[in-house]
């Protein structure tokens, strides 16, 4: 009976590798998990089924600490075939230079990969890896960010999972001294990078939140473009929003939001999508990832809406 238990068991984790093998080949189709909606058992189910009819292939989940609930929920995202990507926050809202340099701190957040693969994480996404933005400028500022994540590539290395990198929208255009973001720096120690190109956070947000497409696609495109071939040395999966917190949307407005930014990524030729939203409100995503016959160019946000925040970058 021990040996057939054990048979089982082999084939189970062959099977959930073939799938994790056969997902990471295609391109990548993701939504953000915050870690309550993780533990909620009945939410997270119902997360799945509908990612699933539509195509999405990855969950980018937050891991703070590790609870009962946790692992049994990640268990149950394998099981139905999609991806599990770690989403480690590194330095929350920045890091200040005495935390940068520190290679305890560095430990202690390094930990979470440790504990990220035992529980079966595909691939380490590192966010907030960065200076405070009350940082001064400094051209050193993105080298010693540079140490940091060459100290996590080596933790994920040892584990032999891909690491992957978020950073601002506006650092495919220029590095950013101050908070010490360069990808072209950072490309050769990186697997894959996540730009946030969301409309919502460029300047002018009123023009930007109005051209979600061409805002995404030029985006990519500048970035594409810092390298040889309009080609980059590693996977390109850049974030879109699934919302734009500066105005008040119908759901279809939304949707044609959303959808508009996936396929600016698609005709940039990223590889692959993560959509963002705080709060895992996924439901216009769902609709639009249904209905893609729908003019994706279109202006989404109406002209007249009432603006609810000015932008804080």
């Amino acid at each position: 009976m021990r040996r057939q238990t054990t048979i089982i068991a082999c084939f189970l984790v062959a099977m959930f590798s073939l799938v994790g093998s056969t997902v990471a080949s295609a391109t990548v189709k993701g939504i953000y998990i915050n870690q309550g909606t993780l533990e909620n058992t009945a939410k997270l189910n119902e997360l799945i089924q509908q990612s699933k009819a539509v195509g999405i292939n990855t969950f980018v989940v937050d891991l703070q600490k590790v609870t009962r609930n946790y692992q049994k929920n990640i268990n149950l995202i394998k099981q139905n075939g999609i991806r599990y990507v770690v989403r480690i926050v590194v330095f929350p809202d920045g890091g200040r230079a005495q935390q940068i340099k520190s290679k305890e701190y560095w430990q202690n957040r390094a930990k979470l990969i440790d504990t990220a693969v035992s529980m079966g994480a595909d691939e380490i996404q590192l966010d907030y890896i960065r200076y405070s933005s009350k940082q001064s400028p400094s051209a050193q500022n993105a080298k010693d960010v540079k140490e940091v994540i060459k100290f996590f590539k080596q933790r994920a290395d040892s584990h032999k999972v891909p690491l992957q990198i978020d950073i601002f929208g506006e650092v495919s255009f220029k590095e950013s001294p101050r908070i010490g973001q360069n990808i072209e720096l950072f490309a050769d120690t990186i697997d894959g990078a996540c730009p946030m190109v969301y409309p919502s956070h460029y300047h002018p947000y009123q023009t930007h939140s109005k051209q979600p497409y061409e805002t995404v696609y030029k985006s990519l495109k500048a970035l594409k473009s810092k390298f040889d071939n309009n080609s980059t040395p590693f996977k390109l999966i850049p974030y879109v929003e699934a919302s734009n917190y500066h105005y008040r949307m119908s759901s279809a407005q939304k949707s044609r939001y959303v959808l508009a930014q996936i396929k600016a990524a698609e005709d940039a030729k990223a590889d692959g999508w993560y959509v963002w939203s705080p709060t895992n409100a996924y439901g216009s995503l769902f609709d639009a990832l249904k209905g893609r016959g729908n003019s994706t160019t279109a202006s989404t946000v109406p002209a007249k809406a009432k603006e609810k925040a000015t932008i804080v970058n």
